[in-house]
């Protein structure tokens, strides 16, 4: 069995250090660790008063029954820690896994509660799916996104819970499109919107694949002022047209967003796929904003790749 006195003397610092952060910045949710001690290879964030513990596969050999009580020892140290019931930490194992992983049920119900980012606020559920309804690491990304929204028609791709919509919405955007695969992430999304106001006469949610609707977009002449795309590493979902494969089909993609941008708009792409690489005939084109979108609590750095595309005026 580790010795989780290590785990607790370095999640007691980082959460000293973070909660002051946090409520500077209007922050419930953020990360405390990120794999910061070998034996120990978590993820731990805070969602108010409740947290998410994300173990990543190591390969480490242990029987069920250790596995059982390692996880156990960990739940009820980081409940200690951060003085809340171990029943208010989820803890899920994380595998390198192909596909819509944030998609996935985990088989627990889960509760679903509301948390505070910036003003805004989220539904978010720590249990029923891999993951929680709010991606953390795009939190910079978000708040850029509602300070350049104002006046802008929003377009938000692979849209998930519609976070970034929500953001626009709030900043300013006096109409969107919020496209995703997924119902249940739309019905989400459409319930993030209800919390925060947003009226839906003028910010509309799709389901569609996202390939065919860029085409269908770009044959009606759509246009946007600012666009949000996010798309999963890996997807070969049976509702949409062939595979995604983001490495692959990114040129594709963004090259179909700029076609609908006017004039003086606006593409933020990124990705979370590990060792993505841009086009070279994107990087002329581009910006790599990433070391301003990881936010300062990730001490991974290379969680996500983003960049910044400008139509001229």
């Amino acid at each position: 069995m580790s010795n989780f006195s290590d785990l607790k003397n370095r999640l007691a610092k980082s959460a000293r250090h973070y909660a002051k952060w946090a409520k500077r910045q209007g922050l419930e949710c953020y990360r405390l660790y990120d794999r910061d001690l070998p034996q120990f290879p978590l993820a731990i964030d805070r969602y108010g008063e409740r947290a998410h513990i994300a173990e990543y596969d190591t390969g480490w050999q242990q029987s069920d029954e250790e596995h059982a009580a390692w996880v156990e020892a960990a739940r009820e140290a980081v409940a200690e820690v951060l003085g809340m019931p171990p029943a208010a930490v989820a803890f899920k194992m994380r595998r390198r896994q192909k596909g819509l992983a944030q998609y996935e049920k985990t088989g627990a119900e889960g509760q679903d509660f509301v948390v505070v980012e910036h003003g805004r606020r989220f539904w978010v559920n720590l249990d029923a799916y891999l993951d929680t309804g709010l991606f953390l690491d795009h939190r910079n990304t978000r708040h850029r996104v509602g300070n350049e929204a104002a006046g802008r028609r929003f377009l938000n791709l692979f849209s998930y819970t519609g976070s970034f919509t929500v953001y626009a919405a709030t900043g300013g955007a006096p109409e969107s499109v919020t496209v995703d695969l997924s119902n249940t992430y739309l019905d989400w999304a459409g319930r993030n919107f209800a919390l925060n106001g947003l009226d839906p006469s003028r910010h509309q949610r799709v389901r569609a694949d996202v390939f065919r609707y860029l085409d269908e977009a770009r044959a009606r002449r759509e246009r946007f002022d600012l666009i949000v795309m996010d798309p999963p590493s890996f997807s070969n979902s049976a509702k949409m047209q062939g595979v995604l494969d983001v490495q692959r089909d990114h040129r594709r993609l963004v090259d179909d967003c700029l076609a609908l941008l006017s004039s003086g708009g606006t593409l933020y792409f990124s990705t979370n796929l590990r060792g993505f690489s841009l086009d070279p005939a994107l990087a002329a084109q581009g910006r790599d904003i990433s070391a301003q979108s990881v936010p300062e609590d990730f001490r991974n750095r290379r969680i996500h790749q983003c960049f910044r595309f400008d139509s001229p005026s």
